[in-house]
């Protein structure tokens, strides 16, 4: 009898499966559409600001089926396929996708790219160069600019003078700023290169940090270019260019995303003579 029941109740579960198969959550398809991240829909769907075919949908976990009309404060929405796509950004390019002074912007390096929304996760300054991921993906984009999540940045760096061998120490065993420690990874000369260029690993604070560092003991960064972000790395990748991320690399970043501990490589000065040659391209200069 048992075995019977148990063989009904595996019967249902798998019709119930497949009765679900190519079905999305409503929560999801906000996220996708790029208004906001899952967990911010919910809330959203919950004030009953969502209508799914005309009828407010309020219910957690509500599916939808494919010809379904979603609409957000009365406005319809359509979800997009989720886009990641990694550039490897120039010299004199705002970070910003949009800017009002009207200089050149990191948007003019990727258009045409792909239909989607696509904007990037956090910022490189217009004198910064180096990797910049954008995306359509709104849950990973809110985990990977998370302080808290502690994503992993290399940076290299051209400074105003040698980096002393006892500054490098005072950075490697933290500064205080601003009345806090800093957290620095790692940071190391870099082999065959001059000793005012430094690997620096950093997995808080990002640029703005990198800079408060170097001017607390005497030093200013004159180039900076991210060479390396949450697992991606600028090989192969020109200044200028840009190409998708593989499903390998957007499954490492959902991992890294995911993970509650920082994941460290290996030293900065060794990552950034492996990954390129020239690292400060001539138009950087």
């Amino acid at each position: 009898m048992q075995r019977r029941e148990k063989s009904t109740f595996r019967k249902r579960q798998n019709e119930k499966k497949k009765s679900e198969d190519g079905l999305m959550r409503l929560n999801k398809y906000i996220a996708r559409a790029g208004i906001c991240s899952r967990r911010e829909a919910d809330k959203f769907i919950e004030a009953g600001v969502v209508k799914v075919n005309g009828k407010v949908i309020t219910q957690m976990g509500y599916k939808l089926q494919p010809a379904d009309e979603v609409k957000f404060n009365d406005a319809r929405i359509k979800s997009e396929t989720t886009k990641y796509l990694l550039l490897n950004k120039p010299k004199n390019y705002s970070g910003r996708m949009d800017d009002v002074t009207k200089k050149r912007t990191v948007r003019e390096l990727i258009v045409g790219a792909c239909k989607e929304g696509i904007t990037p996760i956090g910022r490189l300054g217009k004198n910064s160069t180096g990797l910049l991921l954008f995306t359509n993906d709104s849950d990973l984009a809110k985990k990977l600019s998370n302080p808290q999540k502690r994503i992993k940045e290399i940076y290299h760096l051209e400074l105003d003078k040698n980096l002393k061998s006892i500054d490098l120490k005072k950075i490697q065993d933290g500064l205080i700023i601003g009345g806090k420690k800093t957290a620095v990874d790692l940071v190391s000369y870099i082999n065959g290169k001059d000793k005012n260029e430094v690997g620096l690993e950093i997995s808080m604070g990002g640029i703005k940090m990198v800079n408060l560092i170097f001017e607390q003991i005497g030093y200013k960064v004159q180039r900076i270019d991210r060479v390396f972000f949450a697992g991606l790395s600028k090989k192969d990748l020109p200044r200028k260019r840009y190409r998708f991320l593989t499903n390998k690399e957007v499954n490492l970043l959902k991992r890294i995303s995911a993970s509650e501990y920082p994941v460290s490589f290996c030293s900065p000065g060794i990552l950034i003579e492996r990954f390129s040659a020239l690292v400060f391209d001539p138009e950087d200069i």
